[in-house]
């Protein structure tokens, strides 16, 4: 890593001869197509399926005594991408690097050029933020050299996030006694968040409330209040509060014999501002509490509509760059969605001026892109629905009604507020009603529009009947679990991570079963995920410091703009982390991750165990006096199964055996204590295996489990007979195409009976 490194983005034209041949690279072959399609035949597009080159698998990776200088090598299984690279460069006269327009996509090019055997000066950058026409060929117009300021920046990323997981890791196998632990610098934090909502929520006491509600009439009309202030004796309008039943009685004695009237009346006229166009972390959240899409599953549907969507006459890019926290929008976007809006709704749609709009935290935005939106405004969700999956269409219309709504007229509400009077007490209620639609004609953040509760037309001094008094009891509620949108919410407002690292973290700290999902989609923090917590939050207070991980993240940024010197940054952290890593090793105990189970056959503690495979299971504590190991479900509840009477006789001794529970499921256990044999529960199909039938053998299709821990239906022979399905038979059924046995698949676009051989295309839907 260079001391001083200065960035050349200067544009450059380029003329392009009729006869040239140009290289473009792009990251995703999925956009080969979009943009072969709109450059022509003297353009080569290839992918290079992402990054190229890592830090080295060997150590580190950089020395930290050299500046962290590092080293970087070919990832394995892109050599062979590289290869054909350096094919296709022979081929041609120039070569475009078109990754992804942030900080990461200008490293992939960056370490792409380094490994292309080609002329450096022959060597340009281009970068877009939508796949359209306009936007390549202004590109490729305009061509500029790799900004080694980003450069620099994601390499120190890389090297910073590798000093913390490399140099905890380890010390988290050696005290925490689980199988692979690892650490990560921004997933701890956001494990954090996690954890201490839950301590909040187990902390939680909940407080006894009450609400007083009335039943009114007016010129036959009923309408509902409800009870909101009082009169002290000071003559002054408080809030009143209720917290028992002993307050409510009181209250209701003087309500009772009450007359009722209209203390005041307010009509309010308002307007509802249109929201912003989405950033990244907006749209996650919006995806998830409309749609009920995750925030990886909100991403991937995205990709897919900005690299393209083949609509019939060819694959286009439908949206803008998915990745952004900018909500400025182009001049040729704001034009065309003013000119859109003109022609289909009228001129009251359309503001004087058009809307613009400011991030709060507008220091830690990086303008180096848009917000997202649709490419082309006239290609409508309905004008294209035909074409596009239902989960990209629902995301599609998303995107689309956000941005045309930001860029229309706000809409006018009217609000009337009632106060009505009885005795010292004072009633509220309230009405809105939207009097002019403007942008919530396309868009709402509501499921509906809200609509005027309906009561009679009430004056001042009007004296109303009381029909009933309606006490209601309520308790507080303790905060509500993240959901992966929320925890985007909060790791945006502690300027933690970037829209490129929001859905990377939510990912992998489930993964790595430090979180897991409730019913509800709610993350919860696994007994080992607390447990991790706890010691990194005891032991490395500075990474587990929101202000200190949001630093990081902006010291990144400087380094970006070229206001921070990259070793001088790796040298502050370093210092002072290293004295930490030395503390830790010496002063961190070790420990089990306990949970609050006990062992059914000896009392103790159960601890949270891994199993080779990843999936956590407990163990008891006394191992290896005790050896019981019971399975966990998804709520880190453990169903302590009883023991299974069984007619079978041990193989070995003859004793009876029972059928018991263990981490991987039910198997025979031998009840006599000098034996103990175990043998494995085989689930039989019923189905003869055809391969022994041909053969003359008698051998069925029963269960098996493959060392990478997923089942599969096997001859019972094995290793006579090798024949196997990875798919459950239909009870022996074979195809009427090809003779082969049918099997059940559980897809997502229906269940279906479908032929075992790859070969046939034989199917029906699966009867429910």
């Amino acid at each position: 890593m260079a001391t001083k490194t200065t960035s050349k983005t200067t544009t450059k034209s380029i003329k392009t001869e009729d006869n040239q041949k140009t290289l473009v690279i792009v990251e995703s072959p999925a956009k080969s197509k979009t943009i072969g399609k709109i450059l022509g035949k003297n353009y080569i597009i290839q992918a290079s399926m992402g990054h190229v080159r890592d830090l080295a698998s060997k150590g580190l990776g950089f020395d930290i005594e050299n500046n962290f200088k590092p080293t970087f090598e070919v990832i394995p299984e892109k050599k062979k991408v590289i290869t054909e690279l350096n094919k296709l460069a022979k081929t041609v006269d120039r070569v475009y690097l078109a990754s992804d327009p942030d900080r990461e996509g200008e490293a992939i090019a960056w370490h792409v050029k380094e490994c292309l055997k080609f002329p450096e000066d022959k060597i340009f950058r281009i970068v877009f933020n939508e796949i359209t026409p306009h936007a390549i060929k202004d590109a490729v117009a305009n061509v500029h050299q790799i900004d080694m300021l980003k450069v620099e920046a994601q390499k120190t990323r890389q090297i910073l996030d590798k000093l913390v997981g490399f140099k905890i890791s380890p010390i988290l196998w050696e005290k925490m006694k689980n199988y692979k632990l690892s650490a990560g610098r921004v997933q701890s934090v956001a494990l954090k968040i996690i954890c201490e909502r839950e301590d909040e929520i187990e902390a939680f006491v909940p407080v006894e409330y009450w609400s007083v509600d009335a039943l009114l009439n007016k010129d036959k009309a009923d309408f509902q209040a409800e009870l909101a202030r009082v009169v002290d004796k000071s003559g002054k309008d408080v809030k009143l509060e209720l917290h028992t039943k002993k307050d409510v009685d009181e209250v209701l004695k003087i309500l009772k014999s009450a007359q009722y009237k209209v203390a005041k009346v307010t009509p309010r006229d308002t307007t509802r501002k249109p929201q912003p166009p989405f950033i990244t972390s907006t749209l996650q959240r919006e995806a998830s509490s409309k749609l009920g899409y995750g925030v990886s599953k909100t991403m991937q549907i995205a990709q897919k509509l900005y690299e393209g969507i083949d609509l019939g006459d060819g694959s286009v890019g439908l949206i803008t760059y998915m990745r952004t926290d900018s909500t400025r929008i182009s001049q040729d976007a704001t034009d065309a969605a003013r000119d859109f809006i003109l022609d289909n709704y009228g001129e009251d749609y359309y503001p004087d001026k058009p809307n613009v709009y400011v991030k709060k935290n507008q220091a830690n935005t990086q303008d180096a892109h848009e917000a997202i939106r649709p490419s082309y405004v006239d290609k409508t969700p309905e004008s294209i629905k035909k074409y596009l999956t239902s989960e990209q269409y629902r995301l599609y219309k998303l995107i689309w009604d956000r941005f045309m709504a930001s860029q229309m007229t706000n809409a006018k509400v009217k609000n009337i507020t009632i106060d009505i009077a009885a005795d010292k007490y004072i009633f509220k209620m309230g009405s809105s009603k939207i009097v002019f639609d403007g942008f919530t004609k396309i868009y709402t953040e509501d499921e509906e529009i809200e609509s005027a509760k309906k009561f009679p037309d009430l004056k001042v001094g009007d004296i109303l009947n009381l029909k009933e008094l309606k006490p209601e009891q309520h308790f507080t509620q303790p905060p509500s679990r993240y959901t992966e949108a929320s925890l985007v919410k909060q790791l945006e407002e502690y300027g933690i991570g970037r829209p490129s690292t929001y859905a990377p973290i939510i990912t992998k700290i489930q993964q790595r079963n430090y979180v897991e999902k409730t019913e509800t989609k709610a993350l919860k923090p696994t007994p080992l995920g607390r447990a991790i917590c706890k010691q990194l939050s005891e032991h490395f207070v500075q990474i587990m410091d929101y202000k200190f991980t949001a630093k990081m993240e902006a010291g990144l940024d400087n380094i970006a703009e070229d206001k921070q010197n990259s070793i001088e940054f790796l040298n502050d952290f370093w210092k002072p982390f290293s004295k930490t890593l030395e503390d830790a090793k010496n002063n961190m105990q070790r420990v089990d991750v306990e949970t609050d189970k006990v062992c059914p056959n000896c009392g103790r503690k159960m601890v949270v165990k891994i199993s080779r495979y990843g999936k956590q299971f407990l163990a008891c504590s006394g191992y290896p006096e005790c050896k019981t190991a019971l399975p966990m479900d998804g709520d880190s509840q453990v169903q302590i199964p009883e023991d299974e009477p069984t007619d079978k006789k041990c193989e070995k001794c003859g004793s009876e055996m029972v059928i018991k529970t263990g981490p991987y499921g039910k198997y025979y256990q031998c009840l006599n204590d000098k034996c103990k044999k175990r043998f494995s529960i085989v689930e039989s199909s019923g189905v003869k295996c055809p391969e022994c039938a041909k053969n003359g053998r008698d051998g069925e299709l029963v269960k098996r489990k493959s060392r990478y821990g997923t089942f599969f239906w096997g001859c019972s022979k094995y290793p006579d007979c090798s024949f196997a399905l990875w798919a459950e038979p239909n009870g022996g059924e074979t195809c009427p195409d090809c003779g082969s046995l049918l099997v059940k698949k559980y897809l997502k676009r229906g269940n279906k009976i479908a032929c075992s051989n790859k070969n046939c295309k034989y199917s029906r839907d699966m009867e429910e």
